[in-house]
């Protein structure tokens, strides 16, 4: 029997090795597109393009960052049409992070796939894990709101500005907080 590779392991929400040669490079790639990005200038945006195609293959047309930006992989971020990401946003996609078409994020937006082990002795032996998370079409995140490992996020709604999103959120709502909570129904808005 094949054993997984701590790249398969960290891929299918299971405890990985995140220090393992594969994934240290696979950052380090990552890291040298992001500093290229983040440096890029404004008047050049077909080399912003080329770059983020790079960064993010699975990304659908018309896909808009505004630098800085950071994550860990890139390869993760699975994007519909037309999504746009303002200044300063992370997304830590150690799994996937699935985003529908038209989403926007403010500034300072956060996006945790990662997480770690409850039990302090497994998390101490340096093992982590990661849980997908799911944005779906025409959703708008706030600025500095925070979006937690394993949530999803229903098509149409609007997450306020500083919320911490802990779990999921239905589709056509407004919602807030830390915990973010369901505040009032969007309807036909």
């Amino acid at each position: 029997m094949q054993t997984k590779s701590e790249k398969e392991k960290m891929l299918a929400g299971e405890l990985y090795d995140a220090q393992d040669p594969e994934l240290s490079a696979d950052r380090v790639r990552t890291r040298l597109l992001l500093l290229a990005l983040n440096q890029s200038r404004e008047d050049e945006p077909e080399e912003q393009i080329r770059l983020l195609k790079e960064l993010l293959p699975q990304a659908g047309e018309g896909l808009m960052i505004q630098p800085p930006f950071y994550c860990d992989y890139g390869y993760n971020i699975l994007t519909g049409e037309k999504v746009f990401f303002n200044f300063n946003c992370v997304v830590l996609d150690v799994t996937t992070v699935t985003i529908g078409s038209r989403t926007l994020f403010g500034p300072n937006v956060q996006i945790y796939t990662a997480t770690h082990p409850t039990d302090h002795k497994v998390r101490a032996s340096g093992l982590e894990f990661a849980k997908p998370i799911v944005i779906g079409e025409d959703v708008w995140v706030g600025g500095s709101a925070v979006i937690c490992p394993g949530v999803t996020i229903g098509d149409r709604s609007i997450i306020g500005a500083g919320s911490v999103v802990t779990r999921d959120i239905p589709a056509d709502v407004f919602a807030a907080g830390n915990p973010c909570r369901v505040i009032r129904s969007l309807g036909d808005s």
